[in-house]
């Protein structure tokens, strides 16, 4: 039996999406670490005999494999968007999610509980290991567990490398630096797609001595081309420095220097490459400092958007004007993270009690909070979400029935009234709408708090504000004033 006809229960609050007609070659990624399903098909049992423990497993991976199949079920419904249709001008380009009905990635096929389950579980937890990983600055990133954890973009836009341009679909990450794309005769690259370099009559490899060479982690020189390994989640990268003109929107960027993947291994790599949106002397925000004066924002789309589509705005012009900002704060071990000062989480009325050190920001630890958008549902300490979710618990009542399914702990069965969650960042507090706290079938009337502590296999320091809290909210990152941005905007 698929998937979806067992959904009938769950409904999401949004419009219906219109089955795509999309170009292979018109999009590109950005991470955030989406957990894509794999391509087996299950038959679930009807028995009425399974036992307690069974029947309690069941309906939590129903309700977590629903959430996503309904989006992907809207995704393929109702008439086509005009995809093909313009979308980038100026300095603007349109973002897109991953099920988006514009996107190429959409799963096609419903996937076996089982496995579906555990990856959807281990997606954050994946991103968190490696996000802790960064911060402590550990050279290898262990897996969650023995299995391979396929991780995909949940944001896309589109990319043009060299002239004349190829269109490339790469992965956007706020926590990484350096841009990598695979080339042609990559070994273990996850895509048929690849960019063809001696097609390219400005593409141009780089040597040893060039002192980008210099910036690249772990470069070896066996040869005149500068090589470089890396990993990235539970993959490993080598890739041969090179230039080559990228276009983004309307805007060509000469000799933008990039990794050109050679070999990789592993189930993490993006299929068509990264573009790093962090503060590295090799990032997207360094290399074209004298375009976009290392100011980006972005307006990330919620499941209510009928194409799942928002904007990625480079530069400071057309930013708003009326914007409360919060300071950047920088970290010397991993100076790429968008590091924030928070200083309180609200819940309804009440400043509730975290310790001081659960939010405290510390550079030789790397504990803090990061803004991050590659992980889909915002991350505490244990300290910090534990006193979250209690007070949300008393506050929505006592005399509630509080349940779990999946990975989350504060689940309800019955229709509640959530109160307002409020992050209070240094300078400003930013208020969370009820369809960025929580997750929800109308139809069962099920909700569940859409936070969660990091999981037990993680020793993570750091709190990370997730792309879900995100949604709908313009984040301007105007790192020359060292500021991040936030208001309320409708990301469609």
């Amino acid at each position: 039996m698929a998937l979806l006809p067992l959904c009938h229960s769950l409904t999401l609050h949004s419009s219906s999406f219109p089955i795509p007609t999309p170009s292979p070659s018109s999009y590109i990624y950005i991470s955030t670490s989406h957990t894509p399903p794999d391509k087996q098909t299950h038959t679930p049992s009807t028995s009425t005999t399974q036992n307690k423990t069974k029947q309690t497993t069941m309906r939590k991976t129903h309700f977590i494999l629903c959430f996503f199949a309904l989006v992907v079920a809207h995704s393929a419904s109702a008439a086509s968007p005009r995809c093909d249709a313009p979308e980038d001008h100026g300095s603007t380009l349109r973002v897109f999610h991953i099920f988006s009905p514009c996107s190429p990635f959409r799963p096609e096929k419903s996937v076996s509980w089982e496995e579906s389950v555990l990856q959807l579980q281990a997606k954050d937890q994946v991103r968190l290991l490696y996000l802790s990983s960064l911060v402590a600055r550990r050279s290898d990133v262990p897996i969650a567990s023995g299995r391979q954890i396929v991780q995909t973009a949940t944001y896309i836009l589109r990319a043009k490398i060299g002239t004349p341009p190829q269109t490339m679909l790469m992965a956007l990450d706020t926590s990484n630096d350096a841009a990598w794309i695979p080339c042609n005769g990559c070994v273990g690259c996850p895509s048929s797609v690849y960019f063809d370099a001696p097609k390219s009559t400005t593409f141009k490899s780089l040597g040893c001595q060039s002192p980008q060479c210099k910036q690249v982690p772990n470069p070896t020189c066996g040869g005149s081309a500068c090589v470089f390994n890396m990993t990235y989640g539970s993959s490993s990268i080598a890739a041969n420095l090179s230039s080559d003109t990228v276009t983004l929107a309307t805007d060509p960027v000469p000799n933008y220097t990039f990794g050109c993947i050679q070999k990789a291994t592993g189930s993490s790599v993006p299929p068509q490459g990264l573009l790093g949106l962090g503060r590295g002397p090799l990032s997207f925000l360094s290399q074209t400092q004298s375009l976009y004066q290392s100011t980006f924002s972005y307006c990330l789309p919620s499941f209510k958007s009928l194409n799942f589509s928002g904007s990625l705005r480079l530069g400071p012009v057309a930013q708003p004007k009326k914007i409360k900002y919060t300071p950047l704060l920088r970290n010397p071990r991993r100076s790429s993270l968008y590091y924030v000062n928070l200083i309180g989480i609200r819940v309804g009325s009440k400043v509730v009690d975290i310790p001081a050190s659960a939010l405290a920001f510390n550079p030789t630890t790397g504990s803090g909070t990061i803004i991050d958008s590659g992980t889909v549902f915002t991350r505490l300490v244990t300290p910090a979400y534990v006193a979250v979710r209690d007070e949300f618990r008393r506050r929505v009542g006592r005399n509630v029935t509080v349940t779990s399914l999946g990975g989350f702990d504060t689940c309800y069965a019955s229709a509640i009234a959530p109160p307002t969650i409020t992050f209070q960042f240094a300078g400003m507090n930013v208020t969370l709408p009820p369809d960025n706290i929580m997750i929800h079938s109308t139809a069962g009337t099920t909700s569940c708090l859409a936070m969660a502590a990091a999981p037990d296999n993680v020793n993570s320091v750091v709190n990370v504000v997730a792309n879900m809290q995100q949604q709908n909210h313009r984040i301007v990152f105007d790192v020359p004033n060292s500021r991040i941005g936030v208001a309320r905007e409708p990301c469609t």
